[in-house]
């Protein structure tokens, strides 16, 4: 397999995104039976499109630290299950309401609300049974603290909370250190997560100062992904974004554009590229696609 490492960060995008598809295949097999539907719906969300960016920090980081690819694999399909139950969960009338998803109809308007719930529920513990098997680490301790990683980072303290905030603020005109909190819980979290879990499948101490500057990254990275999403959401269209356009505004949600303006906005997006870019100044030629990723996470269109 060619190394990620030497290809333009397009290429090793496409590369990761096709290794990763087929690790959630070989995980999320089709079954028969009653549950049959169930696996449907899940494979629907988890495999219906999407760039992958947050199994390809997983894949990336692991190889920088030497973590076998294989594993690197596994972790990267759970945090896609992860994200995959989020946005399913989040299409739903009680929450976004929104009946597009990657250019294609949302799971609760492709199955119903009811298969859509379940199918978000079971794809939140896959995410966590595929990360405490033996095949991910013969090292438990390595195990327990992916498990327990994914948990915050997803849960009241991370990605669900964000979510609460996120609810409760419509309507309100937030004050830019409450949007800022939001968004680090709820997009940050996870993808400083899939950050960190590279790492942690490394073997990585949570005092060891890689591990530190990882995170650091991770979390700059996180942020700047969401000025990027809040720019996109004002400017793009639903056919360039493959979902509803004008949401945020729509539902009179406070965010980065109606605090800071487009502008204020995207040289923020440009701050925290370069600042994330910053926390890779101790590693070599090696985290050269990390940095190009930084760049990319501001100048995306979708």
């Amino acid at each position: 397999m060619t190394d990620s490492h030497a290809l333009p960060l397009k290429d090793a995008l496409r590369q990761a995104c096709r290794d990763i598809e087929a690790s959630i295949d070989a995980l999320l097999p089709p079954v028969p039976g009653d549950e049959s539907l169930l696996i449907e719906a899940m494979r629907y969300a988890a495999l219906n499109g999407g760039k992958r960016l947050r199994g390809f920090l997983v894949l990336e980081i692991a190889a920088l630290f030497g973590a076998p690819r294989e594993a690197a694999l596994r972790v990267a399909a759970s945090v896609e299950f992860l994200h995959a139950y989020s946005l399913v969960h989040d299409d739903l009338p009680a929450m976004d309401d929104d009946d597009l998803r990657r250019g294609q109809p949302s799971t609760h308007k492709k199955f119903n609300e009811a298969f859509a719930i379940l199918a978000g529920d079971a794809l939140q513990t896959s995410a966590f049974e595929v990360l405490l098997e033996d095949a991910t680490s013969k090292d438990p301790a390595i195990r327990a603290d992916l498990a327990l990683a994914l948990a915050r980072a997803s849960g009241s303290a991370g990605m669900v909370g964000g979510q609460v905030i996120d609810i409760r603020g419509e309507g309100k005109a937030l004050p830019l250190e409450k949007v800022q909190r939001l968004h680090a819980m709820k997009t940050g979290a996870l993808i400083r997560y899939a950050a960190e879990a590279g790492a942690i499948l490394a073997g990585l101490k949570a005092d060891d100062p890689r591990r530190k500057a990882i995170v650091r990254y991770g979390t700059d990275l996180g942020t700047a992904f969401q000025v990027a999403d809040d720019i996109l959401d004002t400017t793009a269209s639903t056919e360039e974004l493959g979902k509803t356009a004008g949401k945020d505004e729509d539902a009179c949600k406070s965010n980065y554009v109606s605090l800071l303006g487009i502008e204020g906005a995207r040289k923020e997006a440009q701050r925290l590229s370069e600042q994330a870019r910053q926390s890779l100044s101790s590693f070599g030629p090696q985290a050269e696609t990390l940095r190009a990723l930084a760049d990319y996470f501001v100048e995306r269109r979708n």
